[in-house]
């Protein structure tokens, strides 16, 4: 084999679920694809670094020339409501639903002792002071249910004690240990209809 694509079959693998045989099939698949395709492949690559940064507000993505993303800066949304999830592929899967439209706050992951995540590394102060600054009447837990969930959820109420809204979470329909970003969507709507 090449050594050009040996090298390439090892950056391939070092991607998260990808296994070798996968990054093989992916590499083959490159080899044989068009070359505009590729060309172009290679180009939206290299603009992941310098084309895309955080929203300034949700904390989501946005292109490097806005300060906040579409989401944030729509006022037709409704400012009533925050959505907070744990990372940016939660956003999108509810995003995809074309039903729910209110804010959102990504945290970017959830409170996790055992793999050194504590809430000074997470978006917390920034959500605290978002939601004393715009008056929110809900804050929808929208956090994958996991022992983690139970830690990050306790630790947004005890923070917010002082402050009137409403805190709800995501109902039962979304299974223990289930994932926001693989839930069907019928599962989906239905653990945002009946949150509690």
């Amino acid at each position: 084999m090449p050594e050009s694509l040996k090298k390439l079959i090892d950056i391939i693998a070092y991607l998260p679920w990808i296994w070798e045989k996968s990054a093989a099939r992916l590499w083959f698949f490159l080899l044989k694809a068009n070359s505009t395709y590729v060309s172009n492949f290679s180009k939206q690559l290299e603009k992941i670094k310098t084309q895309i940064k955080t929203c300034n507000s949700c904390f989501g993505y946005t292109d490097n020339d806005n300060w906040i993303c579409s989401i944030c800066s729509d006022n037709s949304r409704d400012q009533d409501v925050i959505c907070v999830v744990e990372d940016y592929l939660d956003l999108i899967s509810i995003e995809k639903l074309k039903i729910f439209k209110w804010q959102y706050h990504v945290l970017w992951w959830s409170i996790s002792p055992v793999n050194w995540i504590l809430p000074k590394d997470l978006k917390f102060q920034e959500l605290f002071e978002k939601v004393k600054k715009l008056k929110y009447k809900e804050i929808i837990l929208a956090i994958n249910p996991n022992i983690e969930w139970e830690a990050t959820s306790m630790y947004i109420k005890e923070n917010l004690l002082n402050i009137d809204i409403n805190i709800t979470k995501l109902s039962k329909w979304l299974p223990n240990a289930g994932y926001i970003e693989y839930a069907d969507e019928i599962t989906l709507i239905n653990a945002f209809k009946w949150r509690n």
